[in-house]
């Protein structure tokens, strides 16, 4: 049984993250947004390299890096804070984490009940789509309660 605080962490987090996921935020410009704020505010990539303590080529690189997606968070926080900007990181999933999880559950429980249902088809034991149905319902309810870490198991 998970404990209270577990799901209020859940809650918690979803909540936070619903205001992330609902935020209509542009996608990042092409060149990164490194070089396209320096570039807005005018400022030449040798100005920035002062501000950074570093070489124009590395600001350069900086730039490239960020576009390619291998830019790391520290450096572009540096960058940022360079440029008066602050660095907001989130990962923010398509949908509530209680989805996630229910859709999980689900998941595990139509697998489980697939191979059940089979065995009990050979032994002309068949239940109806009905029954099955609750049936799954009812697993996927009680894999919920379970352990969280459990809804992760690779299954074979």
């Amino acid at each position: 049984m998970k404990s209270n605080f577990s799901e209020l962490k859940l809650r918690q987090l979803d909540a936070n993250l619903s205001r992330w996921r609902s935020a209509d935020l542009p996608p990042r410009p092409p060149s990164g947004w490194i070089k396209a704020i320096r570039e807005g505010l005018g400022m030449a990539a040798t100005h920035l390299a002062a501000r950074l303590g570093v070489t124009t080529s590395t600001v350069t690189r900086l730039e490239t890096s960020e576009a390619d997606d291998t830019i790391s968070l520290a450096t572009l926080r540096r960058a940022a804070e360079a440029l008066g900007c602050e660095l907001h990181y989130a990962l923010v999933p398509k949908q509530s984490l209680a989805d996630t999880l229910e859709n999980r559950a689900l998941a595990l429980a139509r697998q489980q009940m697939a191979t059940v249902s089979h065995t009990m088809a050979l032994e002309a034991q068949s239940t109806s789509r009905e029954t099955v149905e609750a049936q799954t319902r009812a697993l996927a309810d009680n894999l919920l309660k379970g352990s969280r870490r459990s809804l992760w198991r690779e299954t074979r």
